[in-house]
């Protein structure tokens, strides 16, 4: 067995998007009149948009539309994000050596196409073999459909793949695909378990340690 790809989760993982994440809904919260805190935030992060738009309504009591919701924070994060982007550390030294040794890199996101493409270009598109967005799938995350998706297109399989992910409901995701993953918390604890890795951050990160997590005796 070997690493046939590296899946890359987004927000909180590759950039430290969560801060931004946090204001907007703060904003977006105070239109609908409702409250909104680091408590609210860890419910609903690494979830599909439209459920965080529910999870808002429900918390405000509000009647707005979903879709006049879902406008008002995907304006505000595609406004804000490039300014704001920050790439989480050692995040384009592992993006590198992974060029350098010609391991295929996927971005498998819960974030919809048209706000993903906006972290994408900021990032630099040339790093992603492919990318797979909330809105390209049937089930988001922690079902493992976007996982599985992204090891189908690169022709991998998913077991020797690794998943690089921040949240408790991207890790289920990529485990339940079947992949190796690396667990990095960036707002909400991940515990240790057979099934992953968990570290600090990705400084000191290498290709080689993601190619230990799959090869077996």
């Amino acid at each position: 067995m070997s690493l046939q790809a590296i899946l890359f989760d987004l927000d909180g993982t590759l950039i430290n998007s969560e801060p931004v994440w946090l204001e907007v809904e703060h904003e977006v919260m105070r239109w609908l009149g409702g409250p909104w805190d680091v408590e609210h935030q860890n419910a609903v992060v690494g979830g599909a948009l439209w459920s965080t738009v529910d999870y808002m309504l429900a918390l405000a009591g509000s009647r707005v539309p979903r879709e006049e919701v879902a406008e008002r924070l995907l304006g505000l994060m595609a406004e804000r994000l490039p300014t704001d982007l920050v790439v989480m550390p050692g995040a384009g030294e592992l993006l590198a050596e992974a060029a350098e040794a010609d391991v295929p890199i996927a971005l498998v996101t819960s974030t919809v196409r048209s706000l993903a493409d906006v972290a994408i270009d900021a990032l630099g598109r040339h790093h992603f073999a492919l990318t797979v967005a909330g809105d390209e799938v049937d089930h988001t995350k922690p079902h493992p459909e976007p996982y599985l998706k992204a090891a189908r297109l690169l022709g991998a399989d998913p077991a020797r793949c690794v998943a690089l992910e921040d949240s408790l409901t991207g890790v289920r995701a990529a485990e339940a695909a079947g992949c190796a993953v690396v667990a990095i918390p960036c707002v909400v604890p991940i515990e240790h378990a057979p099934t992953r890795t968990v570290l600090p951050s990705m400084e000191g990160l290498t290709v080689e340690r993601l190619r230990s997590l799959v090869v077996r005796p």
